[in-house]
């Protein structure tokens, strides 16, 4: 059982804004947070990342509470009865991933909580499955508003891929951007929240579809099975289906590229395998142009994206995708149109 769903808030902390309006306003114009970091490449050149700045020198999983619960504060301001016995459901890095900044997945929800002087909700959760985490608590979220005992859900993501055992990991097997790699993501932070609510709570963003699915091609696993994008080209087509709509009747995209080749391949071929007809030109936004890689954050900041340019009118078209994919195949998609006010 589910319900349709609106995204009526959302709240941002990234390189380019400790807000949304601002994180928004600087992605719209194409201003990105790269700078070099304390890490250098195989080279002895300073590698290139995406760092929030912070008012203090918090690090580790610290740093991540605390951007998180500015990010959920500022959906809160937005929606104060948001504080009232709303479950959250966290996305986070993958558990296995190394370098990640979390931990400890429950005490993390409790901190943030207690930052925020917020009752930890019961039905609260985490989700740690990297950049398509924000997805999957989107069908999550749907599914407790379909069950009844609350009116909100928030979403909310936080990562990094700025710590020595991430930044040791990803240059080992040749991920990063360096000066020997032309074919890497740039390491990246962020945290991002939306607050989704029952369907005809006003303006907004209104989720239609939602498809989720894995690549068994995926980018460790490419040279043993050709990639044809079948796990996103899935994705896609449950999403489109579940909305009542074709491919070419998309306004435009947005997806968590983070600069390897891969994944445009993936978005490519997809999209290629669907598209049917004539159709108007579909632009494809990208946080991670100015953003690099946030991991798990990505997802909760592309809804904001959509969020903010339907609201103040310069969305490239209506309705939106957004996708997400994950280095271990699970990918998916989903689809909001803009509501009038």
């Amino acid at each position: 059982m589910t319900a349709a769903l609106d995204i009526v808030a959302t709240g941002m902390v990234t390189a380019v804004g400790l807000d949304a309006p601002s994180s928004c306003a600087a992605l719209r114009a194409r201003l990105d947070g790269f700078k070099e970091t304390q890490y250098a490449d195989d080279e002895g050149e300073w590698l290139l990342g995406s760092p929030v700045t912070m008012p203090r020198k918090w690090i580790g999983q610290k740093r991540m509470t605390h951007m998180l619960a500015a990010a959920i504060s500022e959906i809160c301001t937005a929606v104060p009865q948001a504080r009232e016995r709303t479950p959250m459901l966290l996305c986070l890095p993958e558990a296995s991933r190394p370098g990640s900044p979390v931990q400890d997945a429950s005490a993390f929800l409790r901190n943030v909580c207690a930052i925020l002087e917020m009752a930890v909700d019961p039905r609260s959760r985490t989700i740690s499955h990297g950049r398509p985490s924000g997805l999957v608590a989107l069908e999550q979220a749907r599914r407790l508003l379909a069950e009844g005992g609350t009116s909100a859900v928030i979403v909310a993501g936080v990562d990094s891929y700025l710590t020595p055992e991430a930044i040791g990991f990803y240059l080992a097997n040749r991920r990063l951007l360096a000066t020997n790699n032309p074919n890497g993501f740039i390491p990246g932070e962020a945290a991002a929240a939306v607050l989704c609510t029952h369907a005809g709570h006003g303006s907004g963003l209104r989720l239609h579809g939602l498809g989720l699915a894995r690549e068994n091609a995926y980018i460790y696993n490419e040279a043993d099975e050709p990639l044809r994008g079948d796990g996103l080209t899935t994705a896609y087509r449950h999403a489109l289906k579940e909305a009542g709509i074709e491919m070419n009747q998309l306004g435009f995209r947005i997806s968590d590229l983070i600069g390897e080749q891969y994944w445009f391949k993936q978005t490519a071929l997809a999209s290629l395998r669907l598209v049917r007809g004539a159709h108007d030109f579909q632009d494809l936004w990208s946080p991670g142009e100015s953003l690099g890689n946030i991991g798990a954050a990505a997802v909760p900041v592309m809804i904001g994206m959509a969020f903010a340019a339907a609201r103040k009118g310069y969305a490239a078209g209506n309705p939106v995708l957004i996708e997400a994919s994950e280095d271990s195949g699970a990918c998916g998609a989903a689809i909001f149109a803009a509501r009038a006010a």
